[in-house]
């Protein structure tokens, strides 16, 4: 696996409504790493990620292949090959699923390889092959999970940054959503993955951070997480 650095944060603070929700935390995702953020409702993980990817101001040092990020936004991120998927979804609902996809694409400039690439996604996810012309504000949760997913992966990212991919959704759907992570993390893609399923998270990943109350209170290989008695019994429940 390379060593080198693809995000580096240090000392980051994201402070909002009087609210400070992340009190100086340093993390780092090596390229071809999948690397999981977990901890409770609260703790600060989604503030991460949008600070990251400049949806919420930041005080810190923010890097992205060597290079101070600070300050970008999201838009710009993207062309630079960091890209995406909220919590919530975020898909264009009155547009298609094949516009939606499209409108992952937007940046790039090699528009002659833009239809084997949603050939791809078309292979991660054959449900919405099947429904490509149907409007994404009818799909259901799962299947507007995949759309958004699909879109970012349309902007052929090389850090992809989750955030809870699994919420909400069917164990069945969970399922497919860990499986087709794999299969991304497999080809190559380097993820930064914050997930509430935290066995679930940590089964797949190859190092993991735990969030409390704004701050990191553990950092491990994600094996050494997965069968930490303390990580067990705060996250993993009874399993």
């Amino acid at each position: 696996m390379s060593t080198e650095i693809l995000l580096q944060v240090r000392g980051l603070k994201v402070a909002y409504g009087g609210i400070q929700a992340v009190k100086g935390i340093d993390l780092e995702v090596r390229e071809g790493e999948l690397v999981c953020l977990i901890g409770s409702n609260g703790a600060g993980k989604t503030s991460t990620m949008k600070a990251v990817t400049g949806i919420l101001p930041s005080v810190g040092d923010l890097s992205y292949l060597g290079r101070n990020i600070q300050g970008q936004g999201a838009w710009d991120l993207v062309q630079q090959g960091l890209a995406m998927v909220p919590e919530g979804r975020g898909v264009f609902t009155r547009m298609s699923i094949q516009e939606n996809l499209l409108m992952g694409a937007f940046v790039r400039t090699d528009k002659s390889v833009i239809h084997d690439d949603m050939e791809r996604v078309f292979t991660l996810f054959p449900r919405l092959k099947e429904r490509r012309d149907q409007l994404a504000g009818t799909l259901s949760g799962g299947e507007q999970q995949m759309l958004a997913m699909g879109r970012a992966l349309m902007s052929r990212p090389r850090l992809l940054l989750l955030d809870e991919p699994s919420m909400g959704l069917s164990p069945l759907m969970v399922d497919k959503i860990f499986e087709v992570v794999r299969e991304v993390a497999a080809q190559g893609v380097t993820i930064l993955l914050v997930e509430q399923n935290a066995s679930r998270a940590l089964a797949l990943a190859h190092r993991g951070y735990v969030m409390e109350s704004g701050l990191i209170t553990l950092s491990a290989p994600a094996q050494t997480l997965l069968h930490d008695p303390a990580v067990r019994s705060a996250y993993l429940g009874h399993g």
